[in-house]
């Protein structure tokens, strides 16, 4: 909402503009009238809509032509003056002053006009008849008052309606000559629906109405009241209500006739409430709430975000398969502006047979972007109508900051719950492999995605002593040469070399030796592709030597050239690294961390298993 409102009044010489001002501020007709009236400020305490309100007169005997067209350029509302007993000052109405003020305004951002009838006590009858078929003709005007000076008739209301002409514009929500709601309009509202229908039913029920009448007006409906709206509905369309609900179309129906019947600020309550600005775009400070994020913290979700993420799920998993088919995630994104997730996200996310995202992977594309990308998700969950439904200030309360990550490795303990792998290795390697045996795909199913479709990342749950966390991993392109603080920023790193290729660890080696031999990042070999027969590599050192040499652990085998369900051992052995790398430090050459890792990870997968059928099963 605007911050202040300016109006200027500008007419014929002797309409009484300055009479008006001057009868608003004090309130009584004046016995001397200048010829120019200050400029006012009415501050926003007094005002109906708590805004500043600067109220500007204009005298053609005191200023230049030049001096009212910059008036005009500041104007946000204008109030054009004629006097009800002149029929000559009407007629400049059309002749002189609209087309004036349209040649000094730019075409999209037209300031709104407001006819006056000035003078009202001194004629009988009413100059409606000739002004109506003016406001017909006119689009910017948005109404007209008759008033009077003298006898203080219509005065507050006249300022009232101007500023209402800028805060709450008729302009962008209705046409006129089509009477309903323009294009830009409907979609805001559609979305607004789709946000306050929890359920995803198509109806907005009465809990749903009372929630939504409460987020936008601070007051629940009484049941009467809430029966009479419907009824008003009813009376008008068929297919308004439905099962004692408010449809979509009724909900459109409904704002069009309080804009209709004068009530704008109805409907530009709830814009805004829902985060639109005057263009019915949603404002950056809705989609975009500043968040600080210090060097070397990260940015989680939070609890209730994440309660709120589930509930967004099971609204649109309609057949309850704790799956997302294509339609149901298109019908989620309905409320965003585009679609926010490409193909590509079916291979970043664990998905079931049919290759839709399975619950966990719908939670689990939302953790890696809030991890990568705050912004992004804080865009994501105002589109969603977080802050809205959890009553919060604005999403950035659905996020978590981590601490230091220094500090976490001075305390020897870390609150995070996401942890980063940056998987690297030279071209052919098995890094792609490695990403996509993670989200439980073997080589045969790896070999039907589609180039296009691929992606650098792959995020799922792990669990470590008993606590379950996201282990992120992310493929490293390998230009060795160009390795940004970007590809080197991690928890733990993979360094993949294939046994069957003999120049392949020589990269592991270089990148090691010139990035990682002095840094606190723990690092594991993976001999990739195990299934195939080992070569000698051609490098100065065996892998096995080079990891004795450095503290390393053995390489590691791997392989996902297999039919048996993929074994998840490593990648739980790789979050306990990540987790506590000061034990990983210490304790990586002998095979007791290993041990008290996977045998911590089976225990857990096997309980984490067991709640989340039981969760399911609740759901």
């Amino acid at each position: 909402m605007r911050k202040d409102v300016r109006i200027l009044l500008v007419g014929e010489p002797k309409v009484g503009k300055t009479s008006l001002i001057m009868s608003l501020v004090s309130e009584e007709f004046p016995d001397e009238v200048p010829l120019r009236a200050e400029e006012i400020t009415i501050p926003a305490d007094v005002t109906p809509e708590r805004v500043p309100t600067h109220i500007v007169d204009y005298s053609e005997a005191e200023q230049s032509d030049e001096q009212l067209y910059q008036e005009i350029s500041k104007a946000n509302v204008i109030c054009i003056v004629y006097s009800v007993n002149n029929k000559k000052s009407i007629e400049k109405v059309t002749s002189h002053w609209i087309p004036l003020i349209t040649d000094r305004t730019d075409k999209d951002s037209r300031v709104p006009l407001i006819l006056v009838g000035n003078k009202s006590d001194l004629v009988e009858h009413s100059s409606m008849e000739t002004i109506l078929p003016i406001m017909n003709q006119y689009q910017d005007i948005e109404t007209c008052v008759e008033c009077s000076a003298k006898n203080l008739k219509n005065i507050s209301e006249l300022f009232y309606y101007a500023q209402k002409a800028v805060l709450h514009p008729t302009g962008p929500l209705y046409c006129p000559e089509e009477k309903e709601l323009k294009p830009s309009c409907i979609k805001a509202l559609t979305r607004i629906f789709k946000v306050s229908d929890l359920d995803n039913d198509g109806i907005l029920n009465d809990n749903e109405l009372n929630f939504f009448q409460r987020t936008c007006f601070n007051t629940p409906l009484a049941p009467q009241a809430l029966e009479d709206v419907k009824n008003v509905v009813r009376r008008n369309m068929n297919d308004g209500v439905k099962d004692n609900g408010l449809t979509l179309k009724g909900f459109l129906f409904l704002h069009t006739l309080f804009i209709q019947r004068g009530r704008h600020e109805t409907t530009w309550t709830v814009l805004r409430r829902f985060g639109y600005d005057d263009d019915l775009e949603l404002t950056q400070e809705y989609l975009f709430p500043v968040i600080k994020i210090p060097p070397d913290c990260t940015t989680e979700l939070n609890h209730n975000a994440y309660l709120f993420l589930q509930s967004v799920f099971d609204k649109h998993d309609k057949d309850r398969d704790c799956a997302l088919s294509p339609d149901e995630v298109k019908d989620l994104f309905k409320v965003f502006p585009y679609m926010p997730w490409g193909p590509d996200v079916n291979n970043t996310v664990c998905t079931n047979d049919q290759g839709w995202i399975t619950y966990q992977g719908y939670l689990s594309q939302w953790t890696l972007t809030t991890y990568l990308d705050v912004q992004r998700s804080l865009e994501y969950l105002g589109y969603l109508g977080y802050s809205i439904i959890y009553e919060q200030e604005s999403q950035a309360a659905a996020i978590t900051v981590t601490r230091n990550k220094r500090i976490d490795l001075q305390k020897k303990q870390t609150q995070r719950s996401v942890f980063r792998c940056n998987v690297l290795g030279a071209r052919g390697s098995g890094k792609s492999g490695f990403l996509q045996a993670f989200l439980g795909k073997n080589l045969q199913q790896q070999r039907r995605i589609r180039e296009d479709h691929k992606s650098l990342y792959a995020i799922s749950t792990t669990y470590v002593y008993g606590q379950e966390k996201y282990l992120l991993l992310h493929e490293v392109m390998p230009d060795f040469d160009f390795l940004s603080e970007a590809d080197l920023a991690c928890d733990v790193v993979c360094l993949v070399y294939d046994i069957n290729n003999p120049r392949t660890f020589e990269y592991c080696a270089k990148v090691y030796k010139q990035y990682f031999i002095d840094s606190k990042t723990p690092c594991v070999v993976i001999a990739a592709k195990s299934d195939l027969h080992e070569v000698r590599q051609h490098y100065s050192l065996s892998p096995q030597d080079f990891c004795r040499k450095h503290k390393l652990h053995p390489p590691q085998p791997f392989t996902c050239n297999t039919t048996d369900a993929l074994s998840k051992d490593i990648y739980t052995r790789l979050t306990t690294m990540a987790m506590y790398p000061h034990m990983a430090q210490a304790d990586l050459k002998n095979s007791t961390f290993w041990l008290r890792a996977s045998v911590g990870a089976t225990v857990c997968a096997v309980l984490g298993f067991a709640m989340y059928r039981a969760l399911l099963k609740q759901r």
